[in-house]
């Protein structure tokens, strides 16, 4: 593994000990849970062909459709939009059809190895994702308060970035036991990952990411903090994570997700749309040959929710947006969970009033893309006057904050992310129009850039989001504040139904924001598994003992729970 930027905290791996996205909060082997030869479980006979409602045809809604079909129960999916949720790949009017811009996911983390499991069945590929000062990206340069460093590796960047790299590494060494949480991971040594976090948790639960750098006698200085937030770990400055909880940025550190990343050939939201396409091998009930898409007349999904209710005895009742209304003795709400807070009509008793509540504190991240497409890759060429790339990935304090070099073959149209934002830097764009964002970007990286005429090289009408705008979502992701692990908590035990009280089984969370690893992909498919397993046991399935589920080892690996 190699380090993303300066400050991005890395460590070697040891042979045949890789770190993934084993906890902390609940170490369970998702990957060997799939490829275990005895499969997920079975349910009785005579639940072959029920329909299950899973709500969203996003990453995690049709993990958990296929996987329910492999059950041989019958999912009947409901999307509003298209299948994909934020892997969402769109392309450019007049451009070829392999120039894309991924407006949500574009970088997964080997770690995500539950996530790679279905990206391995459905036979895509992966390549490195040009991170800032990566092996594979050809140049970097960092930009702040008006003075740009180009670098080619972070050895060759001013001594002060090196100086906060070793302030970070030393504060998650010193107040968060990095090192022996790593191990541990590798080892998927549950026993020891719930004693450090556990205590973590009761610790720093009220902490936020900046005050838990302030506590740190290596973040004395305010010129370290304040480039730290600027240039961050990873993938770029994180003083708009500031606010956040301190047990968000654990859990991506300590589990490589910042690290190493790839990106899917030919777009991400292929991902979804192939699992929907693919007949498995292995079905319990249905004829060879069978998909989503085969189950679904037209081979599409039922459009949108628009109302969900209880009705006797024990069923989840559906009113889509075309008025069509279904009932199910189970359902699986995949989407993001304030859409049931104002997109949906809910009846109240779909849950309990303390789930209801983590829900409308659950805390969404803005964030914000700008593409254009070009018609080569310049950034390669040499500048004759310098000798440098003429352009490079670039992390700023400008009004871009980060802009991506995407595609490295020079006889084919190119792609560039001139911006990539998050929270309060994503804001800042949402009152302007795409050609509006572009001539501020364009103005920045002029500054940055003064002889490079990145206008010249456009060949398309550029693309945008803001997903704190688009109506299905408001909002990239969940970041929880702190003070949250409590809600947090509850959304994601939610799949261990015995617990609730009856009126309230049957409807199953997932998505990544119900995981404890929002924003990753893998966190979608964690929580998919889980509903499965929730739905399986809901109707009298049971999981083979050689291949225990989430919730047969639950009450031994359990997250925390934090007193009242």
């Amino acid at each position: 593994m190699t380090s993303a930027v300066p400050t991005a905290i890395h460590t070697d791996e040891p042979a045949g000990r890789p770190i993934t996205m084993f906890g902390p909060d609940f170490p369970f082997a998702y990957d060997d849970y799939l490829k275990h030869p005895a499969g997920l479980g079975s349910v009785p006979a005579e639940a072959h062909g029920t329909e299950v409602a899973v709500i969203g045809g996003g990453l995690s809604g049709v993990v958990t459709a296929y996987e329910l079909m492999k059950l041989g129960l019958r999912p009947v999916v409901y999307e509003v939009a298209e299948l994909g949720g934020r892997l969402r790949s769109v392309g450019f009017d007049g451009c070829p059809p392999d120039v894309i811009a991924e407006m949500g996911a574009m970088r997964f983390p080997p770690s995500s190895t539950t996530l790679f499991h279905y990206i391995d069945k459905t036979g895509l590929a992966t390549k490195p994702f040009p991170n800032p000062l990566a092996p594979e990206t050809p140049s970097t340069v960092v930009d702040l308060k008006g003075q740009s460093h180009y670098a080619t590796t972070a050895e060759e960047l001013p001594a002060v970035f090196g100086d906060v790299a070793r302030a970070w590494q030393r504060t998650l060494d010193e107040h968060a036991e990095f090192g022996e949480m790593q191990a541990a991971i590798r080892d998927r040594d549950a026993k020891t990952i719930k004693r450090i976090w556990n205590e973590l948790v009761e610790k720093l639960d009220d902490q936020t990411f900046y005050g838990f750098l302030c506590d740190s006698p290596a973040f004395a200085s305010f010129r370290d903090r304040e480039t730290f937030g600027q240039v961050g770990f990873g993938t770029g400055g994180w003083d708009t994570d500031f606010p956040n909880s301190i047990l968000e940025i654990l859990r991506v550190v300590y589990t490589g997700a910042d690290d190493e990343h790839r990106s899917i050939v030919g777009g991400s939201q292929q991902l979804p749309v192939r699992l929907w396409e693919r007949a498995p091998g292995e079905l319990a009930h249905w004829p060879a040959g069978t998909s989503l898409k085969s189950l679904h007349a037209g081979g599409l999904p039922k459009p949108g929710v628009a109302r969900l209710h209880r009705t006797a005895p024990g069923n989840i009742t559906v009113t889509d947006t075309e008025g069509h209304i279904r009932t199910f003795g189970a359902a699986v709400f995949t989407a993001q969970s304030w859409m049931l807070l104002s997109k949906i009509a809910c009846d109240e008793a779909l849950f309990p009033i303390d789930h209801w509540t983590a829900i409308e504190r659950t805390h969404y991240m803005e964030s914000s893309k700008v593409f254009v497409p070009v018609d080569r890759p310049f950034w390669l060429d040499t500048d004759p006057a310098t000798g440098r790339d003429t352009m490079s990935m670039t992390l700023t304090d400008r009004m871009p904050r980060g802009t991506y070099l995407l595609g490295d073959d020079p006889g084919a149209p190119a792609v560039i992310c001139l911006s990539y934002t998050w929270a309060d830097d994503s804001l800042k764009w949402l009152p302007l129009s795409v050609s509006e964002r572009v001539e501020v970007m364009l103005q920045s990286l002029a500054e940055i850039y003064p002889s490079v005429d990145v206008r010249r090289h456009i060949i398309g009408d550029p693309v945008t989001v803001s997903w704190e705008a688009e109506p299905h979502f408001m909002g990239a992701f969940k970041a929880n504040l702190p003070g949250h692990y409590r809600y947090q908590h509850r959304l994601f035990t939610h799949f261990m139904q015995d617990r609730l009280e009856p009126r309230y089984r049957g409807l199953f969370l997932a998505g990544d924001d119900v995981s404890w690893t929002a924003g990753w992909a893998e966190g979608a498919v964690q929580t998919a598994l889980n509903a499965v397993w929730g739905v399986l046991r809901h109707f009298g399935g049971a999981t083979d003992p050689a291949n225990p589920g989430p919730g047969d080892l639950f009450d031994d690996i359990a997250p925390i729970s934090l007193p009242d």
